[in-house]
Order: C-alpha cells, then structure tokens, then sequence
C-alpha cells in the first residue's frame, strides 16, 4: 500500500502539537478503526526511516497525529507550519511498553507499595510514555530529579509531572 500523502498546518491542543488527520483520511488507511491508530511516520519527507506513533481518535472518525519534539526537531517544523505529512498503517506495530523499566524506576516502586500499584493501573499508553520519557534522560540528576516526581506523584500526591497535573480534581 502506498503511503497517504498530504498537506497540513501544525496545530496546538493544550501544550501537545498535531496534525488533524480527517475521517475521510483515516478511512483510507484503516476503515472503521475506532482506537488509537498504529502508523509510520514522516514529516516533510524526514526521517528516512518513518517513525512509530499512534494516531489518537478525536471522536468523529477522524484522528490527532501528535507531534512530539524529536519529531518537530528532525523535520525542522514548529506549531503553525505548513508540512507535508505521510502515514502508512503499521501492520507490524505490537502493543505494550517500546521502551523497558529502567531498574531504579522499578526498584523504587518496590519499595513504596501506593506507587506501585498506581503504576500496574495506569492505561498501557500512559506506561509507554512514562517508560519513553525515562528512556530519553541523560544524567543522574535529571534521572533522580523525575524518579522523586514520578514516585511522588504515582503515591497520590499532587504535583506536575510530564507537562500535565497529577491527582487534582
């Protein structure tokens, strides 16, 4: 199957970048797919190799190809650019975490047990983001620093962790 090809401006929902990908679009890479879309991704032809990303459904048919910053860094884009996008449906995508549990992150959790079971309930995709956003710190400090946060905020306690607001009502 050839990749979908097509043009579009780089939007912002909240603090997450996309690329609105219409009902009639998605149907042409998948009809009737309903939850998250498993798709290979280049933005103004780059990577060579295309990346991983799941489409994420808007509700209507249609799709938010979420732009993260390796993504925008690569194809040299920022919110508001005109960019040519191809997807192709990834037929060899298989669920669960890309990235393994670093051992500090696993030895933390268990040794606090409210942290630990709020982990084995979060949603796969949260998982996988969390596992993702580890995998790309660099030091022990930025290492310890997001552990403490993480472990915190997974324990019940309210703070900001990965851009987002935890365990406030």
């Amino acid at each position: 199957m050839r990749p979908l090809r097509f043009r579009s401006v780089i939007e912002i929902n909240g603090i997450n970048p996309y690329v609105l990908v219409s009902a009639e679009r998605a149907a042409r890479l998948r009809p009737g797919w309903r939850r998250p879309l498993p798709v290979r991704v280049r933005v103004n032809g780059e990577p060579k190799v295309p990346w991983r990303i799941n489409l994420m459904p808007v509700g209507d048919g249609g799709f938010y190809l979420y732009l993260h910053g390796a993504v925008r860094k690569t194809s040299k884009t920022k919110v508001g650019d005109a960019v040519t996008v191809e997807l192709e449906f990834d037929d060899g995508y298989r669920g669960g975490p890309a990235h393994p549990m670093p051992a500090w992150f696993r030895q933390a959790l268990e040794q606090n047990r409210s942290a630990k079971q709020a982990w084995s309930e979060l949603i796969p995709s949260r998982k996988k983001e969390i596992l993702r956003y580890f995998a790309g710190l660099k030091s022990a400090e930025t290492q310890a620093r997001n552990l403490q946060r993480a472990i915190h905020v997974l324990g019940g306690g309210k703070a900001r962790f990965m851009g987002r607001s935890w365990n406030e009502c």
